[in-house]
This record gives structure tokens, C-alpha cells and sequence, in this order.
């Protein structure tokens, strides 16, 4: 593969993570930031259960940008303790 044609790959790559996983990711920080609104008063096992279900659908997303991505990556430190 010519550098020209891995550079495309790579462009496609970003365009995809752009248009569907970074909206995603807008998506559950807002989520994320609702439920601290009120954290005085709100249930600490919600709470709990909100992050939980935020840190698997960030893991699903990872996995996601992996996937898009034209040449293999290798796990890091931005990787959740659930895989």
C-alpha cells in the first residue's frame, strides 16, 4: 500500500469516527453531566449505575475507533478496566 493510499485510509478513518463516535461521546458526557447536576440529593447506586453504564458504552466506542482505524492498534492506557 502507497503512502498516498494509507493516507486516504486514514482521512475515511477520521471522517467515520468524526460523524458517528464523537457525538457519542458528546452524548454521554452530557448524560454524564446531568446526573452530577443535582449530587446533593441524588442516589449514590444511581450515580454508581449511570457511570458504569457510561464506562461500557466508552469501552464499546473504543473498541469502535479501533475497528475504524486502517492500521492495527495496539491497547493503552486509554483503555477501561472492564475489557
Amino acid at each position: 500500500m502507497t503512502r498516498d493510499e494509507q493516507l486516504a485510509r486514514l482521512e475515511e478513518a477520521f471522517e467515520r469516527i468524526e460523524e458517528t463516535i464523537l457525538p457519542c461521546i458528546a452524548m454521554m458526557l452530557d448524560s454524564l453531566l446531568d446526573a452530577s447536576e443535582n449530587i446533593a440529593e441524588a442516589d449514590p447506586r444511581a450515580l454508581a449505575a449511570e457511570l458504569q453504564t457510561l464506562a461500557a458504552e466508552l469501552e464499546q466506542l473504543t473498541k469502535a475507533v479501533e475497528r475504524s482505524s486502517p492500521s492495527h492498534v495496539e491497547p493503552g492506557e486509554y483503555r477501561t478496566g472492564t475489557a
